[in-house]
Parts: structure tokens; C-alpha cells; sequence
């Protein structure tokens, strides 16, 4: 069954192997997750486990988020989310989850909101190469053709244009978990993960892991 548990990306840096090997590993720091619903079929149509991470200030709670969190005997949380196709006879109300769900060689998929780079021309947003910059070329950066004038008369619906890069809820799958430090409540994980450094990501079971 899968597990899962809320972090916080704190950067990259380079962890050795005990064979000697230089392995590049992104560090996340997740503290002690609290358990603040448990979903059923009976009640709610389908399984899961809600963790909240990371106090939130009571100023800026409302009364319904008070109440909910109350249920679990916990604090306001400030992140909420859910994990699917778990076990629920392993949790249970207002329990800490902690980053020893996971193990040393474990394979997860981490999902996080990528690095946002504003507005953006098509050779940055899609790749696109740019015309020859001589003087007489008068195509350097521009999106290309938008069409015929008389035939299709219109823009192709998926037309690569500029606009908004980035800010985008991503997975990457199939990373593994290189070693798992209890006491400082950190996870190291093999390569790079989406989003900027204090950005919010979830780290679950992968779902694909049978395929690697």
C-alpha cells in the first residue's frame, strides 16, 4: 500500500555512498505530519488519509478549520492534503506521521509547483529556435505563422505562443529515497525535485516503481 508525508524543499546537495559513489540528492525537510481525517467508502465514497503540516498562526484561522483540526486534538495546520490507496488500519486520529514511513533505497514520486518565470516568448517557453539575426532577416523571436490568410483563415487550436512559464504542479516519479534522517527529520532523495527552495512537496509511494 502506498505512504506518503508533507516536506518542505530545503536545496541540493551531495551525499557519498558507503561504496564511494558521489550521488547528487535533494533535501527535504518534513517535520511530523498530524493525521487530521481519516476518509471511508461508508462516509465518503472513498479511502484516504488527510495529513496537515505545518502550524499555522490562530489569527489567521477561521472557525471552521478550528474545528477540524479539533477533532484530532491538533493545532491549525497551514498545508492540508490527502493520500489515496493507503492502508487506514495504520493510522489513526490525530497520529504523527514521520519521515521514517520511508526507507533508505524506498522509490517515490515527489510532486511540487515549479519555479514560476513570469511571462515568457516562445524560444523560452517551448524551445523554439530563433531566426537568423542579420539585418536583413526581420525574423529573429517571433511565434512563426499564425496561418494562411485564406486558408484555414484561423490560428490551430495548441499554437505555441508566449505567455505564463512556469508556477506548474509537477511529479517527477520513480526518485529514490537515499537516506532517511529521523533526528533532524530530513529525507535525502536521489536527484532534483520541482519547485524553489522552502516550496511545499508531497512525497509518496510511486505509483509506477514495478515499471523501472
Amino acid at each position: 500500500m502506498a505512504k506518503g508525508i508533507l516536506g518542505r524543499k530545503v536545496g541540493m546537495t551531495q551525499f557519498f555512498t558507503e561504496s564511494g559513489e558521489l550521488v547528487p540528492v535533494t533535501v527535504v525537510e518534513a517535520t511530523p505530519n498530524v493525521v487530521l481525517q481519516l476518509k471511508t467508502i461508508e462516509n465518503d465514497g472513498y479511502e484516504a488519509v488527510q495529513l496537515g503540516y505545518q502550524d499555522k498562526r490562530e489569527v489567521l484561522t477561521n472557525k471552521p478549520e478550528k474545528g477540524h483540526v479539533a477533532k484530532a486534538n491538533a493545532t491549525p495546520k497551514r498545508f492540508i492534503r490527502e493520500f489515496n490507496n493507503v492502508e487506514l488500519g495504520e493510522y489513526e486520529l490525530g497520529q504523527e506521521v514521520k519521515v521514517d514511513v520511508f526507507q533508505a533505497g524506498d522509490i517515490v514520486d515527489v510532486t511540487g509547483t515549479s519555479k514560476g518565470k513570469g511571462f515568457q516568448g516562445v524560444i523560452k517557453r517551448h524551445g523554439q529556435s530563433r531566426g537568423p539575426m542579420a539585418h536583413g532577416s526581420r525574423y529573429h523571436r517571433r511565434p512563426g505563422s499564425m496561418g494562411g490568410a485564406s486558408f484555414p483563415s484561423r490560428v490551430f487550436k495548441g499554437k505555441n505562443l508566449p505567455g505564463q512559464t512556469g508556477g506548474n504542479r509537477i511529479t517527477i516519479q520513480n526518485l529514490e529515497v537515499v537516506k532517511v534522517d529521523l533526528e533532524n527529520n530530513v529525507i535525502l532523495i536521489k536527484g532534483n525535485v520541482p519547485g524553489s527552495k522552502k516550496s511545499l512537496v508531497e512525497i509518496r509511494t510511486a505509483r509506477k516503481a514495478g515499471n523501472k
